[in-house]
């Protein structure tokens, strides 16, 4: 009998990560990859791994995290999204999509590019409605000034000074595409689109911003701190909650 080729499965998730330990599956505390994971064993039986495009730290969001999965049971990609739904139901998960992946689709390796967005809350009163979901700064900032500093980072370079001493990535060396900040009423927001990102390098991109934004630092100081290759020369890490995973692209899937 010949054995039952299982299908790789896309799926599009959204998620609060206030609740988790992150992403991935930990011995500290839960992850979303653990929630999923054990919804997938609800609705099918099957023990599996659930890989996603990027592994988002304690405390981070998603809009549009990419995963995969591979399935033997037979399923259409509305069901497995509803099924999915109905089993996270109690969690800050939802599936927003399902659909059966391209041959050689890799959530993770086949990505080409991944978006993310910082949000701060720059007003004196602290956040209610977005407790959990903004940076609140309550200093008055500059986004002009922000926006400026940001150009700074921009292109091919060497981040050491904006990686977490625990990165794993081989190299610290990366390409961001694009780094723009902007204001809307008193919200300032931070977006940022690069193949792949260092452990923490957004979080502490923010950090350094908001330097910028209060006077404290200039755009010459954002330069050096680059060069200095050394994460003391950066600015403070920006809390988790402010940080979302926004979209992530492939080209050929």
């Amino acid at each position: 009998m010949t054995p039952q080729t299982p299908t790789r499965w896309k799926l599009v998730l959204e998620y609060d990560g206030g609740g988790f330990v992150g992403w991935q599956r930990q011995d500290s505390g839960r992850g979303v990859q653990q929630a999923v994971e054990e919804a997938v064993r609800a609705l099918s039986g099957e023990d599996t791994q659930v890989q996603a495009a990027g592994r988002t730290d304690s405390g981070v969001h998603a809009l549009a995290q990419v995963a995969h999965v591979d399935l033997l049971k037979p399923l259409d990609g509305d069901t497995l999204r509803d099924a999915l739904n109905h089993f996270l139901r109690t969690e800050s998960v939802v599936v927003l999509s399902a659909e059966a992946a391209a041959e050689g689709f890799h959530a993770r390796f086949s990505a080409s590019e991944r978006a993310y967005l910082y949000r701060i809350l720059n007003r004196r009163p602290p956040p209610t409605l977005e407790a959990g979901r903004v940076w609140w700064v309550p200093t008055p900032l500059d986004a002009a000034a922000m926006h400026a500093g940001a150009q700074r980072l921009v292109g091919h370079h060497d981040f050491t000074s904006f990686r977490a001493s625990e990165c794993q990535a081989a190299s610290p060396v990366k390409t961001l595409d694009a780094l723009d900040v902007i204001r809307d009423g008193t919200e300032i927001r931070i977006t940022a689109r690069a193949r792949s990102f260092l452990h923490h390098q957004m979080r502490n991109i923010a950090g350094t911003l908001r330097l910028v934004g209060e006077g404290k630092w200039t755009p010459d100081d954002v330069t050096r701190a680059l060069d200095a290759r050394c994460r003391s020369a950066a600015g403070p890490t920006a809390p988790p909650e402010g940080l979302y995973l926004t979209h992530v692209r492939y080209d050929d899937a």
